[in-house]
């Protein structure tokens, strides 16, 4: 059973950072690509960051310059950095393992103004 645990949510003001970790348990990390997304209240899941085993990154439009994934593969991690958060950014951040389709339970992220 693949378990992925996040981490690094909390408040923050407005232009603040904040550094996500997502543990993921197994040997599927090294062999998958690896996404961070993001669900704000009464909105959709969205894909905020995506990164693939050959370290090959992707961004939303709202997040380009602001935010960083990065993964260790030696300590089956990926991370999201994220840098000047806006209130917009306010939502629950799930991590994902492509292969297989594995989700976190969320970290919850609040920006205030």
């Amino acid at each position: 059973q693949v378990q992925l645990v996040e981490s690094g949510g909390g408040l923050v003001q407005a232009g603040g950072s904040l550094r996500l970790s997502c543990v993921v348990s197994g040997t599927i990390f090294r062999l998958s690509g690896m996404g961070w997304y993001r669900q704000a209240p009464g909105k959709q899941r969205e894909l905020v960051a995506a990164i693939t085993i050959a370290g090959t990154t992707n961004y939303a439009d709202s997040v380009k310059g602001r935010f960083g994934i990065s993964r260790d593969n030696a300590k089956n991690t990926v991370y999201l950095q994220m840098n000047s958060l806006k209130p917009e950014d306010t939502a629950v951040y799930y991590c994902h393992v492509d292969r297989g389709d594995y989700w976190g339970k969320g970290t919850l992220v609040i920006v205030s103004s």
